[in-house]
């Protein structure tokens, strides 16, 4: 509304002054002159057909008198309001509104009965100036009592009989219910229905205006900063699953009315619940990370204390992420994005404590997502390539077989050995189609070596993932790339780690079996690193062990001669153990295979410990299926290094 004198003062701008009727009384009847002439043509009226004042003053008086009783009658509240703003008449249905009597209402300011307000001044001073007749707002009114009143407002402005402003009829239609109903949809939009804490779309809208430029009370954009700690319950899975999501829930309101009493109501700062048992605490204008790491210390700290849910006493855990940075240079998706990374980087560190955000860790993670989304579309495009690295006779320096190993030749990192990419291949799903890619590949290569070199009978050893047994049938993929490419079963080994064959359940075995009664050769991989469970080699359909290349590292030196030195003792040991793990597979009857031979020290002292076969740069790096050609063609390596020779041992 406007000020008390406004209206009065637009009222009089150009309209004709005339003393206002009695607060509470009609308005009197202004009975202009009756009409002579035709308003159409001008052409004057005969007599009979002007009518004279009498008629006009009846007619006006049974339309004041059909206005009254709609007036008084209509369940809308309606006012009359004079030049100066003060209440000509109220009708029931408006007094009723207000908590009061009509009577009471003659004569009052507008600003008694409604909340004034900045915003609708302009559109009355329109309406009262006569630029406009109608004007629609909604109010607060002032009831009796204060209970709050909301009213859509239609004011219409009432002119004379020459056409200028003469008061205004303000219509009220009671929205308080309707009001009151959009505020609880937009609470329940905003709040979480199960702990009352602000939700996701709260947070991001506190968190935007948070790196808004030009906030009220805010610094420059390239001097704020803004912090948030990202929080998530330890092991709430397990807690859903064993005693039900019913006291789940009741830990998650209890947990967020902990959090609420603690960190809620500080300055801006807002506890919200993102999802699931995850929580936030958004921390505008921070003060440097120190602030949220102290902040985050003290998350945890607060969750300490076990909760009493339906007579259970849980104890909590929490791991946090933590991000805080300047406003410039920074969204807030940016922000919550880095925070939940942070978050999960807590719990893959050993779970209880808090992390805060690392950019070059953010770069390491933002480079496996990139790899982890392009994995399927490069082994469509043909990325991938297979190289082979020879399996050496530690007896003789022949050429028994070959390791296949993938790489990926990757437009924008380069070529990418497999401990980059496998891994992510394997939490993807993608190790099952690159795996029979590898698979095929490879045998169709063995197939090559056995159609130019059919007396050597190397065989190529591919690596099988353990999901490559869940996720699909195997012992079906093999069969089919056998038939396909023509290589004998014989002639192909599958490499699985102790993890993969010794996990639980029956599957691997039972896979693993069929592939053995095939003629396929079974080999674990990385053997002394796993389980090593040496009692389930008697009971599986094994054929070698490829020791992992940890035991190797103390075969780099010479066999000590005299007394060992403290440095070589160690040495000493592994090569006990070695021999020991040797001499087991052979009465198991098992071949096995050394990794990571580098010197001619370590094939020397493998040899020695009976060890049949290895592999590592001494001998040869991976390379092109050439490169096994070659040696099968020569019959035997030739290492760099001349002084082993074990033909002439």
């Amino acid at each position: 509304m406007r000020g008390r004198n406004e209206g009065a003062d637009a009222h009089r701008q150009g309209v004709r002054q005339e003393d206002p009727p009695p607060y509470g009384k009609p308005v009197p009847i202004h009975l202009p002159p009756p009409p002579s002439h035709c308003p159409n043509c001008a052409y004057p009226l005969p007599a009979s057909l002007t009518p004279d004042a009498d008629e006009l003053l009846a007619a006006l008086r049974a339309s004041e008198s059909r206005f009254r009783a709609a007036f008084a009658d209509a369940g809308i509240g309606m006012l009359l309001i004079d030049p100066d703003d003060h209440v000509i008449e109220a009708n029931p249905a408006f007094a009723a509104l207000l908590g009061r009597e009509p009577q009471e209402l003659a004569g009052l300011h507008i600003h008694e009965v409604i909340e004034p307000e900045e915003g609708p001044r302009r559109l009355y001073r329109e309406l009262v100036a006569g630029l406009r007749d109608r004007v629609r707002v909604e109010k607060r009114l002032r009831h009796r009592e204060g209970l709050e009143v909301w009213s859509s407002v239609t004011l219409s402005l009432v002119r004379d009989a020459e056409g200028l402003p003469f008061y205004t009829l303000a219509m009220f239609e009671d929205v308080t219910e309707r009001r009151r109903l959009g505020d609880r949809l937009a609470y329940q939009a905003l709040h979480d229905p199960l702990t009352r804490l602000p939700n996701r779309a709260l947070f991001f809208e506190r968190l935007n205006a948070a790196c808004a430029p030009g906030r009220e009370g805010a610094g420059q954009l390239g001097e704020r900063r803004v912090g948030i700690c990202y929080l998530d319950l330890d092991g709430f899975a397990a807690i859903n699953d064993t005693l039900g999501h019913h006291i789940g829930d009741q830990l998650l309101t209890a947990v967020a009315a902990r959090l609420e009493r603690r960190f809620g109501g500080i300055g801006d700062r807002l506890v919200a619940r993102m999802g699931g048992d995850e929580f936030a605490v958004l921390v505008p204008d921070s003060e440097g990370s120190e602030q949220l790491t102290a902040l985050a210390g003290q998350l945890l700290a607060v969750l300490e204390r076990p909760f009493d849910v339906s007579g259970h006493r849980l104890a909590v855990t929490a791991s946090v992420g933590v991000v805080e940075r300047p406003v410039a240079g920074t969204t807030p998706n940016d922000l919550v994005k880095d925070a939940d990374a942070t978050l999960y980087w807590s719990k893959s560190d050993g779970r209880a404590r808090w992390t805060l955000y690392d950019r070059d860790r953010g770069a390491h993670q933002l480079t496996r997502r990139l790899l982890t989304t392009a994995l399927r579309p490069a082994l469509e495009r043909g990325e991938f390539t297979v190289e082979y690295q020879p399996l050496v006779g530690l007896a003789d320096g022949t050429v028994h077989g070959a390791e296949a190993l993938v790489r990926w030749r990757h437009p924008r990192f380069g070529t990418l050995s497999p401990d980059r990419f496998i891994p992510l291949a394997e939490e993807s799903g993608a190790i099952v189609p690159l795996g029979k890619w590898v698979l095929e590949e490879s045998c169709r290569q063995a197939r090559g070596w056995l159609a130019e070199f059919p007396d050597t009978e190397a065989f190529v050893s591919v690596n099988l993932a353990a999901r490559q047994i869940w996720d699909s049938d195997v012992v079906a993929d093999v069969a089919q790339v056998l038939d396909r490419t023509g290589l004998p079963a014989r002639l192909l080994q599958l490499e699985l780690t102790e993890s993969a064959v010794l996990g639980p359940g029956g599957r691997p075995l039972q896979a693993l079996q069929a592939l053995a009664d095939m003629g396929v050769r079974i080999a674990i991989d990385d053997f002394g690193t796993g389980y090593s469970n040496l009692a389930y080699l008697s009971r599986l359909p094994v054929h070698a062990l490829k020791l992992d290349g940890t035991f190797i590292e103390g075969f780099r030196d010479p066999a000590p001669i005299g007394r060992p030195e403290p440095r070589s003792r160690r040495s000493e040991a592994d090569e006990q153990i070695v021999g020991a793990m040797v001499r087991l597979a052979h009465d198991l009857g098992l071949t096995v295979t050394a990794e990571g031979i580098e010197s001619a020290a370590q094939a020397e002292r493998l040899r020695l410990t009976g060890c049949d076969t290895a592999q590592g740069w001494f001998f040869a790096r991976p390379g092109e299926a050439a490169l096994v050609a070659a040696m099968l063609r020569e019959g035997r390596v030739h290492p760099p290094d001349a002084q082993w020779s074990p033909a002439a041992r």
